[in-house]
Parts: structure tokens; C-alpha cells; sequence
């Protein structure tokens, strides 16, 4: 039986996006969150008494600004030696992109993969082979796997790729692979990076993505870690995943459909937020509150955001002194439909009206044309008005659609009313 742990995406000292500005947010705590979850990173495979660790790419977050990230690194994994742990790490697109990582002097314990072509790394006391390859640009549009080595007959095989594998929402498609595709390699199990969500692919090999060790921003929720792994004699695969973050964004849903004042926000927030600390297991918390539903208070929502977020951060800050900021307040809420309260108009000529502005909505040119004007408005707009309150509208070309939509709608139920 061995172990080991697999982790990818550690952006290591990159910045976490959103909290930078806030007043009351421990800047210190929030600029070492990367280096602390590497840490844990560290303490866990120590702890565990690992045979092995794999980094699946992404080490680094492009080019650093200051020398000292790649020292840290270099020192995390010197522990790792010295509790006689060896680490297999490939360069993925952020870590080609800096040529620095290249000259990093790594204790003896660490095996970089080279770029040219894949190879194998053999751990001869316990029968695994470990096949991989780096970036060599930060750019990769070819299918790498194919050009892996052959399994070693009786050992356990790992792959290690760096992958957007079939492609996923909010990553660049770099070396994109297929599970058939990786299925025909034969190995035990793939260690995948890239995508920082975490995803068992499959099962029959394993093929995972542990995603990133420490959430950046808030599209990136929910607990961040890795997968330790233990395999039995008969090569039988137990996966755990083990939380490393340091702080954890999460995202709070609120319908504002039950209240009748803004008022009644902080108390409906104060519930929502208490189960979201009660789960976050003394983490420090990075909450965007999303307002949703169907109000007639849809427009004053919007122009008393920030009200509304100063409100729920004393609500936070009454739960837990600090460790709960508040990010964002998004405001996804819409009026009452307007169609089904005037009789008096016409619904194919409002259906046909909206489903313009539907084809509007799913047009990129004509998206990001408005996103172009608007940047152009912004600039001649006095400060007084460029207020947060009008990001709303400036930022956001297809939210600047649905609100012409509400604004048309409650126009035309308005005249429907005269002509009544």
C-alpha cells in the first residue's frame, strides 16, 4: 500500500481579487493566503507520511514581482525533503509564462518534467511510474497525452497533464485531451490541473481535477484543496479531499421576494449567513451576496446597494468580529411581470418587442458595442457621477439590455393604464 497527494494550481503570492480595497479586510491575512494554504499544503503531506506529492502544473501565477515568491516555494519543498517526500511537478501555462522558474535552484527531491517530450519518473520501491510533460509556451493547443509513454506492466501508472481536457467555462482550451483518449494510455490514474474546480472525471481510470488550493476571487467558491490518495495492494483506490484554503469565498443568495422593505434585508441575510460560517470551519469568509427574485422594490435595490452592504457587514461583523467581509452586493432582482398585470396591450407586439432584446442579449458584436459606448460615456461622466452606484449600469453590457427590457415594460403598462 503507498500514498500520495495530488495538488494543482497553487498561483502562489497571487492576489486575491476584491477585498484589496475594503477598509476593514486584514490585508496582511488576505496578501499570505496563497503562501499559507502552500503551507498546509506542506504540513499535510508531512503529516500523512506521504510516499509521494504531484503538482499538476501552475506553481507560480505568471511573472512575479519580487524573487522572494520563487524562495518561498523553493523552502516549502526543502521540508518535503527533509521528511524524505519527493515532489513530481510539471510547468503549466502561468509557470511557462515566466522564465524565472527556470533558473529556481529546487532541493534534489523535486523532479521537473521536462517540456521537449514526455518522460517517465520510476519510484522503484513501491512500483509506480509517473509519465508527464511541461509547457513549453504558455500557449499548449495540442493534445499532449498522445505522445505519452507506454504503461509499465505491473506497475501502478500516473499520468500528470496540465489540461483544459474537453473544456471548461472560464479557462483558456490548453492541451485539450478526451477521456477515451486518455483511456487508451492505460494507466491507473490521471492527475489533472488547469481547472480550478474541483471534478472526479472518472472512475475507470481515475481522471481528476483537484482544482486550486486557495479560492482568488469570488467566481471561485467553496472549500479549496487537494486529493490525498491511498492505494491498496491490488491497486483498489481510496480518494479523499483535503481542504487547504486560508479564506473562502462563498455567495449568499437572498429572495428578496418575501420582503416588503429594505429593511427587512439584514435579518433575512443574518440567517443565511450564520449556516454559511457554521460550515466554513473557522475559515476566514469573502461573502458577494446576490439579491434575486421578483420585487417592486427591483429599482431601489439597485440604488441602495451600498447601503445594503454596509447593513449586512455590521450583521456580519455582530457573528464573527473578523472573520466575515463582505465583497459584493449583486443585484440579479427584476419587476413584477408587467405583461400579465395590462390586459390592454397586446402580447404578440410585447413578445415580438422582447424577443428582440433577447437576440440583442445573445449577440456578442452588438454586446460588446454597448460595452464600447459605455466606456466612452464613462470617460466624459463628472466624478460625482461615476459614484459606485452607476457601475450597475456602466459595467455590464448585457445587464444594461435587461434593464431597457424592464424599463420598456413597465413604460408600455404605464400608457395601457392611460388608455384604460
Amino acid at each position: 500500500m503507498f500514498r500520495f497527494i495530488h495538488a494543482a494550481d497553487i498561483h502562489l503570492d497571487s492576489p486575491l481579487v476584491g477585498l484589496r480595497g475594503h477598509d476593514s479586510a486584514p490585508a496582511d491575512r488576505l496578501r499570505s493566503a496563497p503562501r499559507r494554504a502552500l503551507e498546509n499544503l506542506v504540513e499535510l503531506a508531512v503529516d500523512s507520511k506521504v510516499d509521494f506529492l504531484l503538482i499538476a502544473g501552475d506553481v507560480f501565477d505568471g511573472n512575479w514581482k519580487d524573487f522572494a515568491t520563487g524562495q518561498f516555494f523553493v523552502k516549502q519543498m526543502a521540508k518535503l525533503r527533509d521528511s524524505r517526500i519527493p515532489v513530481y511537478l510539471i510547468a503549466g501555462n502561468h509557470d511557462a509564462e515566466n522564465k524565472m522558474t527556470r533558473s529556481l535552484p529546487y532541493p534534489d527531491n523535486v523532479h521537473m518534467f521536462e517540456s521537449s517530450q514526455a518522460t517517465t519518473q520510476r519510484i522503484e520501491a513501491i512500483e509506480v511510474a509517473i509519465h508527464g510533460q511541461s509547457f513549453a509556451t504558455q500557449a499548449v493547443t495540442e493534445d499532449l497525452s498522445m505522445r505519452y509513454p507506454a504503461k509499465i506492466p505491473g506497475w501502478f501508472n500516473i499520468g500528470l497533464l496540465h489540461t483544459s481536457c474537453t473544456g471548461r467555462e472560464g479557462h483558456e482550451n490548453y492541451a485539450p485531451c478526451t477521456i477515451d483518449g486518455l483511456r487508451t494510455r492505460g494507466y491507473d490514474y490521471w492527475a489533472l490541473g488547469h481547472i480550478h474546480k474541483r471534478e472526479v472525471l472518472c472512475e475507470d481510470p481515475w481522471v481528476v481535477f483537484p482544482g486550486n488550493i486557495q479560492g482568488r476571487h469570488a467566481k471561485e467558491t467553496g472549500a479549496k484543496g487537494c486529493y490525498l490518495i491511498s492505494v491498496s495492494d491490488n491497486s483498489k483506490i481510496n480518494s479523499q479531499f483535503k481542504p487547504l484554503d486560508v479564506l473562502r469565498w462563498e455567495t449568499v443568495s437572498l429572495d428578496v421576494e418575501s420582503i416588503s422593505h429594505l429593511d427587512d434585508l439584514p435579518g433575512l441575510f443574518s440567517s443565511k449567513l450564520q449556516q454559511t460560517i457554521d460550515n466554513s470551519e473557522d475559515r476566514l469568509l469573502a461573502i458577494r451576496i446576490e439579491l434575486v427574485g421578483q420585487s417592486p422594490l427591483h429599482r431601489k435595490l439597485r440604488i441602495e446597494r451600498e447601503r445594503i452592504l454596509q447593513e449586512c457587514q455590521s450583521v456580519a461583523t455582530g457573528l464573527s468580529v473578523d472573520g466575515v467581509w463582505i465583497e459584493k452586493v449583486v443585484c440579479n432582482t427584476r419587476l413584477p411581470s408587467q405583461i400579465e398585470q395590462t390586459p390592454g396591450l397586446s402580447e404578440e407586439a410585447v413578445e415580438s418587442i422582447l424577443e428582440v432584446l433577447h437576440q440583442a442579449q445573445a449577440n456578442p458584436d452588438y454586446l460588446r458595442q454597448i460595452q464600447f459606448d459605455m466606456e466612452d460615456l464613462r470617460g466624459k461622466l463628472p466624478a460625482e457621477l461615476r459614484a459606485e452606484q452607476l457601475d450597475q449600469y456602466l459595467d455590464g453590457s448585457a445587464s444594461l439590455v435587461e434593464l431597457a427590457k424592464e424599463r420598456l415594460l413597465e413604460l408600455l403598462g404605464s400608457q395601457s393604464q392611460e388608455v384604460r
